[in-house]
């Protein structure tokens, strides 16, 4: 009676997708037809003008402009955050971080920030019969704030909807250094115990700062503490030695671990979140790269990223899945170019603009803060197209259970996905956006930017931060670089703009 049960909500749940796909794009009903794969690919400080479809012609990414020429391209797709950690929770819970006060920046050992309770986009998929995973980074939190490194972590990726994880726990700048499999660190010797605290360092082990002899890479601001693999970083590690990775081979590791969830799964519909580490600092090309482009570690890995995002989209092909797999590319957060490290990477930037025509970058209020490539792409089934739509990535959770038959309740996330599908036109009338604890209005052409205290230019990356003692208010149909500032011209919009806010932001 039980497999009958399951049979039968199986079935209705087939039935449902094919509802929603055909409210997008007339299909033919067959049997056998599955539930589509997924793969969300996340880059971390990819820049709007970054890649070439948004762009850029100083840097070469083919196989990422495959799938925005092939597919939808929004120029008005939105991150919920210009800072990783929240911009992650955003996506993966549909809800907005500045909900959660503890959504900011994460140290490597700080505790699970999603409640294991809590509705997820991979728990609501699971729901629907797939297989989930997620490699790459995580930057989410792992355990209950105490984490025993040299066991099983109890709390993580697989408590929030993935059956597999291959991750590393936070950033590639930061300690752990270690690769965790389904909550285990990878190639552990349990003589060699892993220590990580990120007040005081352990007696003996050098540091950036006081050792920069051991460096291979330079540090330039905050990366100045435990030195692992020539590269000094954010937090004090110990032990682990043989668990340790290697900077230079990261992205092979995660695209091998792509590869194979896809191919281990490749009979039933499979959800997969490929979180990639590029360009986000430190900037390690793998040598076969190095000097791929003009502009220093930054761009090679850039053409690195492009050339993974190619392979997976060629074991697509092989497996004979890719014209049964929606594919969505987008970034954590706008970009920024010196993020801690000496690598050169100012100084070979050239004409190359990685916000493109955007103000500001990660850390910012302004559009190159929270404006990312986002493109959604579905062979045969998603047809070519440019859309203005304002679309958020928060956005996904509801879409992706209205095109696999869930709901998704009590969330920030709206269904649009006709407009992913490119069949409708219309996008968000507002949007919430989040900067380290501020946060702007998005509305129709409009965005409005209240006064916040604090320093307008953050010195260490030369990154406008959006902060002003007066209220900002932009018309970004007539001004996308935020160059006019209509506040006192416009003071009718104004207040229209401050009453939408105020109702949003104090909205259960």
């Amino acid at each position: 009676m039980k497999n009958k049960k399951l049979n039968l909500v199986h079935l209705l749940g087939i039935a449902c997708v094919f509802m929603a796909i055909c409210s997008c794009k007339s299909v033919e009903k067959t049997r056998g037809q599955r539930l589509p794969n997924i793969i969300i690919i996340n880059m971390d400080d990819l820049g709007y003008g970054d890649i070439g479809a948004y762009g850029s012609t100083t840097i070469s990414t083919p196989n990422m402009d495959r799938l925005a020429h092939g597919g939808i391209r929004f120029t008005n797709g939105y991150a919920t955050s210009s800072t990783c950690t929240p911009s992650r929770y955003g996506l993966l819970t549909g809800v907005y971080p500045w909900r959660n006060s503890d959504a900011k920046i994460l140290a490597g050992n700080a505790a699970l920030l999603i409640d294991s309770s809590q509705q997820t986009l991979p728990k609501m998929l699971q729901n629907a019969g797939y297989q989930t995973g997620i490699v790459g980074k995580w930057h989410l939190g792992l355990g209950d704030g105490d984490v025993e490194w040299n066991k099983t972590i109890r709390l993580g990726p697989n408590q929030v909807g993935f059956k597999e994880s291959f991750i590393m726990a936070a950033t590639q700048d930061r300690v752990p250094t270690v690769y965790i499999k389904n909550g285990d660190v990878v190639g552990l010797d349990k003589n060699d115990p892993i220590e990580v605290n990120y007040k005081q360092n352990y007696e003996g082990q050098p540091t950036g700062l006081k050792n920069p002899e051991l460096l291979k890479m330079k540090w330039f601001h905050g990366h100045n503490q435990s030195i692992i693999n020539g590269i000094s970083r954010i937090g004090f590690m110990r032990g682990g030695e043989k668990a340790r990775w290697v900077d230079e081979d990261m992205s092979d590791i995660f695209l091998t671990q792509a590869q194979s969830f896809v191919r281990a799964h490749k009979s039933s519909p499979f959800f997969l979140y490929y979180a990639m580490q590029q360009p986000h600092v430190p900037r390690t090309p793998h040598p076969r790269y190095i000097g791929k482009t003009t502009m220093g570690p930054r761009g090679d890995v850039i053409a690195e990223a492009d050339d993974a995002i190619g392979s997976l989209i060629k074991t697509l092909e092989d497996e004979d899945l890719l014209e049964n797999t929606l594919i969505i590319f987008t970034s954590d957060n706008g970009p920024v170019v010196n993020d801690g490290y000496s690598d050169e990477s100012v100084e070979k930037l050239g004409n190359h603009r990685p916000s493109g025509p955007l103000r500001g970058g990660k850390y910012s209020l302004y559009e190159a803060g929270f404006r990312v490539p986002f493109i959604c792409y579905w062979k045969g089934k998603i047809d070519p197209n440019v859309s203005d739509a304002i679309v958020c990535q928060i956005d996904l959770l509801a879409s992706l259970a209205r095109l696999t038959g869930q709901n998704a309740e009590n969330t920030d996330s709206q269904d649009f996905l006709k407009t992913f599908m490119g069949k409708h036109d219309q996008g968000r009338d507002e949007l919430i956006l989040e900067a380290t604890s501020r946060t702007i209005l998005r509305a129709g052409d409009w965005v409005m930017i209240p006064p916040y205290p604090g320093l307008a230019v953050n010195k260490n990356v030369n990154i406008e931060l959006g902060n002003s003692t007066v209220y900002q208010l932009y018309n970004l149909k007539k001004d996308l670089g935020e160059q006019h500032n209509l506040a006192e011209l416009e003071p009718k919009k104004l207040n229209e703009m401050k009453a939408r806010y105020e109702k949003l932001r104090n909205a259960p």
